[in-house]
This record gives structure tokens, C-alpha cells and sequence, in this order.
């Protein structure tokens, strides 16, 4: 049987327009597919855990003011050396007592009206000594025994007590943790509704860590590291992102 000009054409016609269309349902299915892949879900995760300081330091200013630099450091000397008992009689150890080098500076007069001059008029002699104690309550102790050293006719500046963590990397590590699998958490409720679900984690940041005192919820964008508190609390957070199935 013969085939005609025009079925020739008509058949032509039919296998052009299947072509086409498979080949548009194919890119849609490209297409979708690439959204699907690229589809995801960014979220913050946190988590915080209470701590106990274990460890403290302190830290004494003290300084003198003398004609001569000979006189200043002699009287400096003696007041380290004062200082240096008071702490060893109280159950401080020496290994745990640690002296800054010494300092000094001019004074010079000045006129009537408070403008400096160059005469000189004496010298300031100044040091410092730090504490290091593994517990809370020694220093605490000490600090209130501090007007001793005073009435020796010693002039002093006692700084606040610092109290710290001594495994506080550990903690941090497991706070990461803990703050991503929050992340994923929350991850997870926010997709349920439209009846998604998460699939591998793409990327994930790690935040600041704020470690603050337990009832506080000041926050810093540099991170912030109480040491005035014995009790504190460690907060983490990560920024995680997540595909969408």
C-alpha cells in the first residue's frame, strides 16, 4: 500500500509534536527535581547547661610613693614581704603566690591652678601579686581578712575575685552538640506542618559562647565570660542548614 504526500507530512507532524512534548514534561521533571534538591531550611539551635566554678583567683595591687626611687623600693620590698606572710599564715601556698615585677613613675609638682610642671616632686613604686587557689571558698575567706595588710601601713588596691571552669572546653564541646541536635529539633517541627521532613545537614555554624551567671540573660555578640559568679551558665548556639525532602 502506497502512502500518500499528505500522511507523510501528518506523520511528520504527529512525531514533531511528541518530541516536543516529551521533551517539556522531561526539563519540568529536571526542573522540579533540581528544586527539590535545592530546596532548604535554615534554623538556630541552642543549649545551655548550669556549672560550678572549681577554681579561683585574686589578685592584690599595692604601691608606695617615696622622694627617691631607693626609698620606694625598699618600701616596697617590705610591704611584698608583709604581704607574702599575711597569705602564707593563712594556708596559701607559696607554689600558688605569684609577684609582678616592680614598676614606677614620676610625679611632678604642680602650680596653684593644677597645671603640671617639670620640677619633680617624688616617685610611685607599684607591684602587684596574684593568687591562684583550686576552690571557691579560700579566697572568699582571705578577702575578708584584707584590712590586716591595711593596718600595716600598706597601701593596697585588692581586685574582685575571679572564679573559673577548669573543664570548660569539654562542656563547650558537648554544648555544640547539644545545640545542634535543638537545631535539627526545631528544624523538624517547622517543616512537619506542610508535611516535609528533613533530610542530611548541609552546613552548620557554631555561635558565641555566653557563659553568664545563672539567673542573667545578658548576651554579647563577642561572647560573654562572667568570672564574678561561683554558679554560671554555659550557652551555646549553632546555625545549622538542612535539606528539605
Amino acid at each position: 500500500m502506497q502512502i500518500k504526500d499528505y500522511q507523510v507530512i501528518v506523520l511528520g507532524i504527529i512525531i514533531a509534536l511528541g518530541c516536543v512534548f516529551s521533551t517539556y514534561i522531561l526539563s519540568n521533571a529536571i526542573v522540579e527535581f533540581q528544586k527539590l534538591q535545592n530546596q532548604t531550611i535554615r534554623v538556630t539551635g541552642s543549649a545551655s547547661q548550669n556549672v560550678t566554678s572549681d577554681s579561683s583567683s585574686w589578685i592584690i595591687n599595692f604601691r608606695t610613693k617615696s622622694l627617691t626611687l631607693k626609698e620606694g623600693y625598699a618600701k616596697l620590698n617590705s610591704d611584698a614581704a608583709k604581704i607574702k606572710d599575711f597569705l602564707l599564715s593563712n594556708g596559701i601556698d607559696e607554689k600558688n603566690v605569684n609577684f609582678s615585677s616592680i614598676g614606677s613613675y614620676e610625679n611632678y609638682k604642680r602650680t596653684a591652678n593644677g597645671a603640671s610642671t617639670n620640677e619633680l616632686e617624688s616617685y610611685t613604686v607599684y607591684q602587684s601579686v596574684t593568687i591562684k587557689v583550686n576552690d571557691t571558698t579560700t579566697l572568699t575567706k582571705l578577702s575578708k581578712k584584707i584590712d590586716e595588710l591595711v593596718n600595716q601601713d600598706i597601701n593596697l588596691n585588692a581586685e574582685n575575685i575571679q572564679y573559673y571552669v577548669s573543664n570548660l572546653d569539654d562542656i563547650k564541646v558537648k554544648m555544640v552538640g547539644e545545640a545542634t541536635r535543638n537545631a535539627q529539633d526545631r528544624a523538624k517541627s517547622m517543616v512537619k506542618a506542610t508535611n516535609g521532613k528533613i533530610g542530611a545537614i548541609n552546613s552548620a555554624k557554631m555561635g558565641v559562647f555566653q557563659i553568664v551567671p545563672v539567673d542573667s540573660t545578658e548576651v554579647s555578640d563577642y561572647g560573654y565570660n562572667d568570672t564574678s559568679s561561683i554558679e554560671k551558665k554555659v550557652v551555646a548556639t549553632v546555625s545549622a542548614t538542612f535539606t528539605v525532602k
